[in-house]
C-alpha cells in the first residue's frame, strides 16, 4: 500500500484496539506514530508493519507523566511533527468494586490514565494541527461513558469525562479545522478485564463467556470509516454493541 502522506498518532498500540487499529490504518496507507509503555511490543508491532509500504515511528512513555509526554513531543523529529489524526486510545480500568470499597490507587490509576494522559497527548497534539489548520481527533470513550453500571463507578466517571470532553474538543476546535469524533465501544474482547482484574485470567475470561462479544478490529473499522468521510463530514460519535448487549452493565447470555 502507497503512503497517503497522512500521519496517525495512535497511543496504547501495544495491544488490544490500539494495535488493531495501526494495523488497520497501516494497510490503508496511513504512515503511524505508535505509542505505549511496552518497548518490546512496539518493536514487534513496527516489524509486522515493515512491509506495508508506510513509515513507522514508534516510542515507549507513560501517558500519565506529563513531563514524559512533553518530551516525547518536543523529541518529535521534524518529518513526524504534522499529525493529521489522533487516535486517543490508551486508557484502562483497574478493580471493580463498590465506592466504599475501593482502592484509592486504582482510582488514581484510572483518572490519571483515561482523562489527564489524555488531556496531556491531545493538547501538545493541537499545537501541531493547529500550524496545519486541520486534523481529526478520535477519542476511544466507551458505553461507560454514557451509562452507569454497577461496581463501575470511578472507570464510568472517567469515560464520562471524556465524553464531556470530546464535546468540549468538538465545540472549540471546529473554528481550527480539526474534527473531532467520539467512539464507544460496548464489550469488546482485549486485555481490558485482564487489566481490570489485575492479571486473573479465570476472571477475564468469564466476562465473555456465553455471547459473541466486539473484537478490537470491530472498533478499528469504526476508527478508518470515521478518518476516512469526505472532507466536510464530521461522524460525532459511534456507539458500538455486541448484540447481547442492549446497555451497558447488561448482557444477554446464552446457558447450555
Amino acid at each position: 500500500m502507497k503512503s497517503l502522506n497522512k500521519t496517525a498518532l495512535v497511543t496504547g498500540a501495544t495491544s488490544g484496539i490500539g494495535k488493531a487499529t495501526a494495523i488497520m490504518l497501516a494497510n490503508h496507507g496511513f504512515d503511524l506514530i505508535i505509542c505505549g509503555r511496552r518497548t518490546d511490543r512496539l518493536a514487534e508491532l513496527k516489524k509486522l508493519l515493515k512491509n506495508k509500504g508506510v513509515e513507522i515511528y514508534f516510542e515507549s512513555f507513560d501517558i500519565r507523566k506529563l513531563d514524559e509526554v512533553n518530551h516525547f513531543f518536543e523529541s518529535l523529529p521534524q518529518r513526524w511533527k504534522k499529525i493529521d489524526v489522533l487516535i486517543n486510545n490508551a486508557g484502562l480500568a483497574s478493580g471493580l468494586s463498590s465506592i466504599d470499597k475501593g482502592e484509592i490507587d486504582d482510582w488514581e490509576k484510572m483518572l490519571d490514565t483515561n482523562v489527564k494522559g489524555l488531556l496531556y497527548v491531545t493538547k501538545n497534539t493541537i499545537q501541531l494541527m493547529q500550524e496545519s489548520q486541520s486534523g481529526h481527533i478520535i477519542n476511544i470513550v466507551s458505553i461507560a461513558g454514557k451509562e452507569v453500571y454497577p461496581y463501575g463507578n470511578v472507570y464510568c466517571a472517567s469515560k464520562f469525562a471524556v465524553d464531556a470532553l470530546t464535546k468540549a474538543m468538538r465545540r472549540e476546535l471546529a473554528e481550527k479545522n480539526i474534527k473531532v469524533t467520539g467512539i464507544y465501544p460496548g464489550a469488546v474482547e482485549t486485555e481490558f478485564s485482564l487489566v481490570r482484574f489485575k492479571g486473573d485470567n479465570a476472571k477475564a475470561s468469564k466476562v465473555y463467556e456465553g455471547f459473541e462479544n466486539l473484537v478490537a478490529e470491530d472498533i478499528a473499522e469504526a476508527v478508518l470509516w470515521s478518518i476516512t468521510r469526505p472532507e466536510h463530514v464530521n461522524i460525532n460519535e459511534i456507539v458500538i454493541m455486541p448484540k447481547a448487549q442492549p446497555a451497558a452493565g447488561i448482557i444477554i447470555k446464552k446457558i447450555d
